[in-house]
């Protein structure tokens, strides 16, 4: 019994482990041509040493496993499967784990963003007229802020002299682009427009928000009206 656990330890888990841990390699780095070469010898190597170690245990009854006059070659067996299998696991974090984990992480962060420029940009209150303009330059690129402050002072003087105040909510938005350093959503707002004296407006507002990443913070670019074809 003890015999036949080291055969299927050290004789055929171990190499069958290596093998698929360097083809689970090539299949995180989506086969380059030179892991096809480095992946096929050494495949080619294992594959011979299981013939050897075949051979040798039809030849004088031991194998690597079994023979107990080389506990060297077992841990060299074992080293190589573990070393084959850390740098498998390895592989497949930083090829894929990590990026899924930024690609949410800043799916999150455009859409949060998008969603607060958006609503920043269609309210407004009488008593503090260029409160929300702060806000939502706050979270703009220099020179976007700049340009959107002095689009929207004008509107803020007419609001101001007619006593009108505007909220907005975000009523979904979706991530229409997302790439390392620029990102796109539409945000879709349910606004309302009110007077005193006078009922409220309510309409539906689709905005597209476009984002860069700046300093590894996403901030916005532009923002501009979505308009459905």
């Amino acid at each position: 019994m003890r015999n036949r656990l080291r055969v299927l330890a050290f004789d055929i888990l171990a190499p069958l482990a290596a093998i698929l841990a360097l083809v689970f390699i090539g299949l995180a780095l989506a086969w380059p041509l030179w892991w096809v070469s480095v992946c096929s010898v050494l495949c080619l190597l294992i594959v011979q040493g299981v013939i050897v170690n075949v051979v040798l245990a039809r030849r004088d009854g031991v194998t690597v496993g079994t023979d107990d006059d080389g506990p060297g070659l077992r841990l060299a067996v074992v080293g190589v499967a573990t070393v084959a299998l850390v740098a498998a696991v390895l592989v497949g974090y930083l090829r894929w784990t990590q990026p899924d984990n930024t690609f949410n992480s800043d799916r999150g962060q455009v859409v949060r963003i998008a969603s607060s420029v958006a609503e920043a940009t269609a309210t407004f209150a009488p008593q503090s007229p260029t409160a929300s303009i702060d806000r939502a330059a706050a979270m703009m690129t220099p020179e976007r802020a700049d340009a959107f402050k002095k689009e929207f002072s004008g509107v803020a003087k007419d609001l101001t002299s007619k006593n009108v105040s505007a909220t907005a909510s975000t009523i979904s938005a979706g991530v229409e682009a997302l790439g390392p350093e620029a990102a796109s959503v539409a945000v879709v707002l349910r606004g309302t427009q009110s007077v005193p004296g006078k009922p409220a407006d309510n309409a539906v507002l689709a905005l597209r928000v476009t984002l860069t990443k700046s300093d590894g913070r996403w901030v916005v670019d532009n923002v501009v009206p979505l308009h459905s074809r």
